[in-house]
C-alpha cells in the first residue's frame, strides 16, 4: 500500500467516526481521527457534541500503550484546534505527546483557527500533511463551512411533489387533509434530516392546514428550533407548533413576547425578512435549516438565493391538479429510489 493509498484509507476511517456526530456536534463540527503505529490503528475517536472533549482528545485517550504516541501518527478529518474554547487547544495536545506526524483532511474555516493549528504543530517540529480526501471532508461538513463562511445557517430544501408537478392536491372542506406522497422510508429520513438540523421552518398556510408537530419522531434524535411565519399572529394557539414541547420561533411583526418554549421573533417582512431570519439564526448559533414549507415559502427561499440544497421526493402518484411545486435549478444533480419514490439532490453551487 502506497503512502496516498495508507493515508486515503485511515482518513476514511476519520470520516466513518467523524459521522457519527450528526445530530449532536453541532454547531461544533463532525470531526473524526485516528492514532496509527506501524501501520495499525492503536486509537481512535470523534466528536461526540458540543463542549465535549474533540475528536484528537479522545483517539489519544483510546492508545493504551503510550509510548507509542512517539513513532506514530494521528489523522484528522479537521484540523486540530490551536484556540481555548470549551476545551484545551488539540495541537497542544498534540505536540505534548510528542506524536510526529499529523495528517489533516481540511483547513478549519473557523476564524479563531483557520490554519493556526497547523502553523502550530509545524513550528513545534510535527510533520503536516494537508488536503486529505478534503473534498469528503469538506462535504461531510458542509453547514459547518456554510457558518463560518457565509455567516449563516446551511438552508436545505424539502417538498415531495406528484408525477405531475404538485406538492398538494385540491383541498375542500370535505377532503381537508393532505396527500401523502411518499412512504415509509422517506419519512425516516426526513426525520433523520431534521435530527441533524438546528432548525426547521413552515409557513403560516402549512402550519394552519397540515398542523404539523415539526419533531423527531421515525428517527433517534434530538428534536429541532420549530419556524414558523405568523405576520400578524393570527394562527389559533391551539395548533401542535404552540403546543411547547419544544422551542418554537413565532415570526411576525407586531411583538417579540416570548414564553416556555415560545418565542415570538420581531422581524421586517417582504424581501428584508429572510436575511433578517439568517442573522437571527446566524447569532443563535443555528448551522442548519430545513423548510418544509408550501410552494410560496420555498420559492422565497429559491428566488433570494438563500438556499444550498435541495430533497426533492418525486412520487409515482398523479394529482391532476392542486398547488404547483416550487421551480427550481442547480447543479451537481444526484438521484436514487427510495422504494418507489425517487429522491433528487440539488445544490445551488
Amino acid at each position: 500500500m502506497n503512502e496516498q493509498v495508507n493515508d486515503e484509507f485511515f482518513m476514511r476511517r476519520c470520516l466513518q467516526l467523524a459521522a457519527l456526530g450528526a445530530g449532536t456536534a453541532a454547531p461544533n463540527p463532525m470531526v473524526g481521527a485516528v492514532v496509527v503505529c506501524d501501520g495499525a490503528i492503536i486509537g481512535e475517536g470523534y466528536h461526540h457534541r458540543c463542549g465535549e472533549a474533540h475528536a484528537e482528545v479522545n483517539a489519544i485517550a483510546a492508545v493504551k500503550n503510550p509510548e507509542l504516541l512517539c513513532r506514530s501518527t494521528i489523522y484528522v478529518s479537521l484540523e486540530p484546534c490551536s484556540h481555548y474554547g470549551k476545551t484545551p487547544p488539540c495541537a497542544d495536545l498534540i505536540i505534548s505527546r510528542k506524536i510526529p506526524n499529523v495528517v489533516v483532511g481540511m483547513v478549519d474555516p473557523f476564524g479563531k483557527v483557520n490554519g493556526n493549528g497547523i502553523n502550530k504543530l509545524r513550528a513545534a517540529g510535527c510533520n503536516v500533511k494537508v488536503g486529505v480526501l478534503e473534498d469528503e471532508c469538506r462535504q461531510l461538513n458542509r453547514a459547518f463551512i456554510t457558518f463560518h463562511t457565509k455567516k449563516r445557517p446551511y438552508v436545505i430544501l424539502k417538498w415531495a411533489e406528484s408525477a405531475d408537478g404538485f406538492i398538494d392536491g385540491e383541498r375542500s372542506p370535505e377532503n381537508n387533509r393532505p396527500v401523502w406522497l411518499t412512504n415509509d422510508a422517506c419519512r425516516a429520513m426526513v426525520h433523520r434530516w431534521r435530527a441533524e438540523s438546528g432548525a426547521i421552518m413552515v409557513g403560516y398556510n402549512t402550519a394552519l392546514l397540515d398542523n404539523p408537530q415539526l419533531n423527531v419522531r421515525a428517527w433517534t434524535g434530538r428534536d429541532p428550533l420549530r419556524i414558523v411565519t405568523d405576520r400578524a399572529l393570527q394562527l389559533p394557539d391551539n395548533l401542535h407548533i404552540f403546543d411547547h414541547s419544544q422551542p418554537t420561533w413565532r415570526l411576525n411583526t407586531i411583538n417579540d413576547n416570548c414564553t416556555e418554549n415560545l418565542q415570538n421573533v420581531l422581524l421586517p417582512w417582504g424581501d428584508a425578512m429572510l436575511p433578517a431570519l439568517m442573522q437571527r439564526l446566524y447569532d443563535a448559533q443555528i448551522n442548519q435549516l430545513i423548510v418544509e414549507g408550501g410552494t410560496r415559502l420555498l420559492q422565497s427561499f429559491i428566488d433570494t438565493g438563500l438556499w444550498d440544497e435541495a430533497l426533492i421526493f418525486k412520487s409515482p402518484v398523479v394529482l391532476d391538479g392542486g398547488v404547483k411545486a416550487p421551480v427550481i435549478s442547480g447543479l451537481n444533480e444526484s438521484s436514487e429510489m427510495i422504494g418507489n419514490v425517487g429522491l433528487v439532490r440539488i445544490k445551488s453551487v
